[in-house]
């Protein structure tokens, strides 16, 4: 089940980030996750299988509603490869798509994850060595809608 995100949330969301910290995620990025979700998480969604909160992730909208950025997918370490991730991507592109304003959707991700968004389609623009911190690097990429 896909629901939106509520504070009562937040405590399960950041056990989430740790479970993938320091493999996906730096230590020091949980004050920065703490700080979008309490100030500017604009539509994010909360992945729950059986009642258990098992994933993350949400969109937010920039340059007037021209592009939506998917940001801060996090899905527990025992749900990875099992199809979740897809399916809560699958389901923001389909809410981004029902926004006729939308132009093209990006995301800004890592060496680690950058082939899952290339398999729904986003294609590769830019990068940066150690971006996030030494180690992380940026892939920034895109989907265009329109």
């Amino acid at each position: 089940m896909i629901r939106a995100y509520t504070g009562e949330d937040l405590e399960k969301l950041i056990q989430l980030l740790r479970l993938n910290t320091p493999l996906y995620f730096h230590p020091a990025e949980e004050q920065n996750f703490i700080y979008y979700l309490e100030n500017h998480a604009q539509n994010y969604f909360v992945v729950e299988l059986d009642n258990i909160v098992i994933g993350c992730s949400g969109i937010n909208y920039l340059d007037d509603g021209k592009i939506a950025r998917i940001s801060w997918d996090i899905m527990h370490p025992h749900a990875q490869g099992k199809g979740f991730g897809r399916i809560l991507t699958q389901y923001r592109i389909d809410q981004i798509k029902s926004n006729p304003t939308v132009e093209r959707i990006m995301v800004r991700t890592t060496q680690l994850v950058y082939p899952f968004y290339q398999k729904s389609g986003f294609a590769l623009i830019k990068t940066e060595k150690d971006f996030w911190t030494e180690g992380f690097d940026l892939y920034q990429m895109e989907l265009r809608i329109k």
